[in-house]
C-alpha cells in the first residue's frame, strides 16, 4: 500500500514540474531570449538489493530527472556572427548618412557657382557698384557655406565620439554582467531551471555583445563563456568571473582606436564587426571627407586672395585679401567689406579694365572647386547606397540565422498544447492512484 501511495505521489510531483515547465514555455512564446525547456521524466527503478524477476516488471514511480534546455551552439554562433556583420554595416551607414547631410545642407556647390558667376558680372562692367556688391554678398555666402560644412562635419565627429564612448561603456557593462552569469553557472546544478535561466541570460548577453563587436566564444562544461573581441586572436573580454574594460580614443588625424584593460594590462582591440567596426569605418570616412574639404577650402581661399593681390581695385590700390581663415581651413570669413576693393583691373589698367577679374574664370576651371564638391558628395552617396544594399543582404542572412536558431530553441504553441494535455492527464492519473490507495487503505481499516 505504501508503494502505491509512493508511486502516485512521485507522479504528482513529476508532472507538476512538467506542467510548470510547459506553462513557462507558453508564457515566453515569442521571447527571442528564451529557450524552450523540457522535463526529463524517468521511471524510478527497483532498488538493486530487491531486484528479482518479479519486481523487475513493476514500476516504482517517476521522477523529474532534470530540465533540458533546447539549444544549438552552432546556430547561436551563426546568429552572433551575422548580427555582428549587420551591425557594422548599419552603423557605418549611419555615419555616411550624417556626412551626406553635412555636405549637402549648406549647399556649398551652389554658393561657389553663384560666386564665380558674380565675378563674371563684375568683369562685364568693372566700374559698376551693383555687380561688385553682389559679388561680395556671394563671397559672404561661400564663406558661410565653407564654415557651416566644416562645423557640420565637426558635429558629426563629436557625435561619433559620444556614440563610441557609449558603445564601449555598454560593452564593458555587458562583460561585467556575463562574468556574474559565469559565476552563477559555476554554482548552479546541471540541468536545473536555475541553470537554464542563466544560460538564457548568457546567450542574450552574447547577442548584445556581438552587436557591438565581433566576438569569439568558447564554453566550458558548466556553460561558462570565455569571450574574445575582434576574433579568435583578439583580447579577452570575459574569462570566468573576470571582466575587462574597453576604452575609446581618437587622434588629431581622426583615426580611432580601442583598448582593453584587464588586471592592469592593456591590449589593442581591432573590431571587425559590430557597431565598433562601423564606428571605425565612419571615423575614417569623416576624416577623409574633412581632409578633402580642407584642401578645397584652402585652394579656393588662396586662389582668390592671390588674384586679389595681383590686381588693382577701383581706387587703383593693390588688391587686399577677400577671405580670411580661422583655426580650421574651413573657418572662412569675408575680409573685404568694401565692394570697391575688388581688384578687377590689372596694374595700370584703369577703372574700366577687367584684365584681372576675368582670371577668376580660369581659377574656376583649373581649381575645379564645384566639380570637387560634386565628386565628394557623389562618392559619399555611392558609398551610402552600397552600404544600404549590403545591409539588406546581411539582414536577410541574419533573419535566416535567427529563424534556424528559433526552430530549435523557440516555443511552438502546438507542441506545448499537446504536452500540456499529456501532462494534465498524467497528473490526473497519478492523483487517481493516490485516491485508489487511500480508498483501499480505508476499506482495509473498515474491515478490521
Amino acid at each position: 500500500m505504501a508503494d502505491l501511495l509512493s508511486i502516485g505521489a512521485s507522479g504528482v510531483r513529476t508532472y507538476q514540474t512538467a506542467l510548470s515547465t510547459v506553462s513557462e514555455n507558453i508564457a515566453n512564446v515569442g521571447n527571442s531570449s528564451y529557450s524552450r525547456r523540457t522535463v526529463d521524466v524517468k521511471e524510478v527503478g527497483a532498488p538493486t538489493t530487491l531486484f528479482t524477476a518479479a519486481n523487475a516488471m513493476n514500476g516504482y514511480g517517476s521522477i523529474a530527472a532534470g530540465v533540458n534546455r533546447a539549444s544549438d551552439m552552432f546556430k547561436a554562433e551563426a546568429v552572433r556572427s551575422s548580427g555582428a556583420d549587420l551591425a557594422r554595416t548599419q552603423a557605418g551607414s549611419v555615419w555616411l548618412d550624417r556626412i551626406q547631410s553635412a555636405l549637402t545642407g549648406p549647399d556649398l556647390s551652389t554658393s561657389l557657382t553663384n560666386f564665380f558667376n558674380a565675378a563674371k558680372s563684375v568683369a562685364a562692367d568693372p566700374a559698376s557698384a551693383a555687380p561688385r556688391a553682389t559679388m561680395l554678398e556671394n563671397a559672404t555666402t561661400v564663406a558661410n557655406a565653407f564654415t557651416a560644412t566644416g562645423n557640420a562635419l565637426a558635429q558629426v565627429t563629436a557625435d561619433l565620439d559620444a556614440t563610441a564612448d557609449q558603445a564601449t561603456a555598454s560593452l564593458s557593462t555587458l562583460a561585467t554582467s556575463l562574468a556574474k552569469v559565469n559565476d552563477g553557472l559555476g554554482r548552479a546544478g546541471a540541468n536545473t531551471a536555475q541553470s537554464a535561466n542563466l544560460l538564457d541570460q548568457r546567450d542574450s548577453i552574447l547577442d548584445q555583445m556581438s552587436a557591438l563587436v565581433d566576438v569569439n566564444v568558447t564554453f566550458d562544461d558548466a556553460g561558462r563563456a570565455t569571450v574574445r573581441g575582434g576574433g579568435s586572436g583578439g583580447p579577452v573580454l570575459v574569462s570566468g568571473t573576470d571582466a575587462a574594460t574597453v576604452t575609446y580614443a581618437r587622434n588629431a588625424a581622426g583615426t580611432v582606436s580601442f583598448a582593453v584593460q584587464s588586471n592592469g594590462n592593456y591590449s589593442v582591440l581591432t573590431p571587425n564587426g559590430g557597431a565598433l567596426g562601423g564606428i571605425v569605418d565612419g571615423a575614417q570616412r569623416i576624416a577623409d571627407t574633412r581632409d578633402q574639404l580642407n584642401d578645397l577650402a584652402t585652394g579656393f581661399v588662396n586662389g582668390v586672395n592671390a588674384l586679389q593681390a595681383q590686381g588693382r581695385d577701383l581706387n587703383n590700390s593693390a588688391g587686399q585679401p577677400m577671405f580670411s581663415v580661422g583655426a580650421a581651413p574651413t573657418d572662412v570669413s569675408l575680409a573685404l567689406t568694401d565692394p570697391n576693393g575688388i581688384a578687377a583691373a590689372a596694374v595700370g589698367g584703369g577703372t574700366r579694365d577687367n584684365s584681372n577679374i576675368v582670371q577668376f574664370d580660369t581659377l574656376r576651371s583649373t581649381g575645379g572647386f564645384e566639380n570637387k564638391v560634386t565628386t565628394i558628395v557623389s562618392a559619399n552617396a555611392a558609398a551610402l547606397a552600397n552600404r544600404n544594399t549590403v545591409a539588406s543582404a546581411q539582414s536577410a542572412i541574419h533573419d535566416g540565422a535567427v529563424s534556424a536558431r528559433d526552430a530549435v530553441s523557440g516555443v511552438d504553441l502546438d507542441t506545448e498544447a499537446v504536452d500540456l494535455l499529456r501532462f494534465q492527464q498524467a497528473y490526473s492519473a497519478s492523483s487517481r492512484v493516490i485516491q485508489v490507495a487511500r480508498d483501499t487503505f480505508q476499506t482495509i481499516l473498515d474491515i478490521r
